[in-house]
């Protein structure tokens, strides 16, 4: 009887004793587990909800409506920048704290040159907050305060935003991971939505001041939309500032969007554990025998700047000019994507002829830089293929010119491809290390022939390379016979002729490099100052319709510039690897 009385007691005890259990490891896996797992998505989608919000503002302000206004999506990207500064300055005082050791860092998420390169940007960008500021000085009885409040804002930005590069952005975060995925996700995004807003601002400068030339040459009666306040400047240099403000433009898209790349890389090493065995050498840039690919590249970029000039000159005159202005683009594009076409090949040449090894460790920013590369180069490819078929369509009433756009199309597509296998090959790659080098057959001594002895020094080392190494107390007087004289015609400055081949090559490839280095630079330039032959011709236009085509552009000439500037980045950190 007292069995059974204790039974319904025992098991509600077991029961309760299994639900606490329970309820304790799903907490356990609720704090702990969750976070390590999830953080990323949920900051990756939190990130990806801030720029789709901006980017719904911009959407809504091309329209020019009344109800959404630039006040308002500069109130939003104001936000968002001062709730970054707020992060990264309770980061710098939390790590300025901490009294453990070292933070570990990951050596491979910068360079200084490029936080060099990032400082130009980022004084050129004050520079244009200053012309900003400026200009609402002198409008400031008819504008709203965010026009003022969003240059100091994005200025107090820029600045603790380089420091924060300086000296934080290789940093390997290891405590409060989940919160930091968050902040770092955040200038992220933050910076993306920066380069939206200034890709769309350039964008629809130029359009305006294109169907404005186009009016004054009478070839159609286009609107444009006002873009200066409705009263008059209190200042005489408004014009300056207003002028000057789109030439820093291109400047002012190219730090964010390497900002945006530099703080993805920082979010992508939070928790990481990095491999003690990375080398830690730094690479030189110190060459001898660089001569040719320099020269070139000079020439390649005096002859942008020639282009530049001249098709800016000739593109505001009667329509034969135009013409042969456009053709001349082609023309010169048609040889520059030849050029490094060959240049690309050749550089992938040297690598299977070299047989370096592949660096197969794990490196986040590598990574990134070869997704980066191939992600910014769609653009372009959708912008070439819809000239192809442009051309293609056209009928035989067109300038002649339209087959010039045809062979530079393909090029550019041809171009891209070849380089984008050489820039990532050299990534990967790694130079031999010297005990990784393999013996060259002149000192692999066969039984017929042998090496002489050099002033009656005779070198054992490569005596009876197939047995055991013997130590020294089995040697006997026997043993250490001198070698034979015979085939004394064999010498030994073959070694010095597989060095000099060996150095040769490293010229070649950083000849190579150096050259692709200059041309990317001068195929930024055309673009990023107002050379784009895609809206004078008016070929594509015609086929796909003003809409459609201006979308294409407006989407594919913003990733043109961002993948010649990172190819220009990329290429550098090729030379000092090489």
């Amino acid at each position: 009887m007292y069995p059974s009385k204790s039974t319904p007691s025992s098991s509600s005890s077991s029961s309760s004793n299994a639900e606490k259990k329970l309820f304790s490891k799903l907490k356990v896996n609720l704090t702990k587990k969750y976070p390590q797992k999830n953080a990323e998505i949920l900051s990756g989608q939190y990130g990806a909800n801030l720029l789709l919000i901006g980017v719904s503002v911009m959407l809504a302000l091309a329209q020019h409506g009344p109800a959404v206004k630039n006040e308002h999506l500069l109130a939003f990207i104001t936000a968002l920048m001062l709730v970054q500064l707020v992060w990264m300055l309770c980061y710098m005082i939390r790590r300025e704290r901490e009294r453990g050791p070292v933070p570990e860092r990951d050596a491979h998420a910068s360079t200084s040159w490029i936080r060099g390169g990032l400082t130009m940007l980022a004084l050129l960008s004050l520079i244009m907050d200053a012309f900003r500021i400026g200009s609402f000085v002198g409008y400031l009885s008819c504008v709203s305060a965010v026009l003022g409040v969003y240059p100091i804002v994005h200025a107090l930005h820029t600045i603790s935003q380089v420091h924060f590069l300086w000296f934080h952005i290789r940093d390997v975060i290891k405590k409060y991971e989940t919160f930091e995925r968050f902040g770092v996700i955040h200038a992220v995004f933050t910076n993306l939505l920066l380069w939206c807003n200034g890709v769309m601002s350039e964008s629809e400068h130029f359009f305006n001041t294109h169907r404005r030339r186009l009016t004054e040459l009478g070839y159609d009666n286009l609107s444009t939309v006002e873009t200066e306040p409705g009263c008059n400047c209190t200042i005489s240099v408004c014009s300056i500032f207003s002028t000057s403000l789109y030439y820093l433009y291109p400047f002012n898209i190219e730090y964010h969007i390497f900002v945006s790349a530099m703080l993805l890389v920082m979010w992508k090493n939070i928790g990481r554990t990095l491999e003690l065995h990375s080398s830690s050498e730094r690479p030189s840039t110190r060459s001898p025998g660089l001569m040719l690919g320099p020269m070139l590249g000079l020439l390649a970029l005096a002859s942008s700047v020639t282009v530049l000039v001249v098709y800016l000159i000739h593109i505001e005159k009667s329509q034969q000019t135009r013409e042969a202005a456009i053709s001349m683009f082609y023309l010169y594009g048609v040889v520059m994507m030849s050029c490094m076409c060959v240049a690309s090949g050749a550089g992938l040449l040297v690598y299977r002829l070299e047989a370096w090894p592949m660096d197969t460790g794990s490196n986040p920013s590598r990574t990134l830089d070869s997704e980066l590369l191939l992600g910014s180069s769609l653009g372009s490819w959708l912008m070439s293929w819809c000239s192809v078929v442009a051309v293609l369509a056209a009928g035989p009433g067109y300038p002649s010119f339209r087959w010039t756009c045809l062979v530079y199309s393909l090029l550019l597509v041809l171009e891209k491809c070849v380089q984008n296998l050489f820039i990532v090959e050299s990534l990967y790659r790694r130079p031999r290390d010297p005990d990784e080098e393999p013996e060259p057959e002149i000192f692999s001594i066969t039984p017929g022939l042998e090496v002489p002895p050099y002033d009656s020094i005779v070198n054992h080392g490569y005596e009876t390379q197939d047995k055991p190494c013997a130590t020294l107390e089995e040697e006997t007087p026997e043993n250490r016979a001198p070698s034979s004289r015979k085939n004394s015609h064999v010498t030994l400055p073959v070694r010095n002729q597989l060095n000099v081949t060996h150095g040769r090559k490293r010229q070649i490839l950083k000849n190579i490099t150096i050259f692709l280095f200059m041309c990317n630079i001068s195929l930024w330039i055309l673009p990023a100052f107002g050379c784009r032959p895609q809206y004078d011709s008016g070929l594509e236009q015609d086929t796909f319709g003003h809409s459609v085509w201006t979308t294409v552009l407006n989407l594919a000439i913003p990733m043109n510039l961002f993948y010649r500037t990172h190819s220009v980045a990329s290429l550098f950190e090729v030379f000092r690897k090489v």
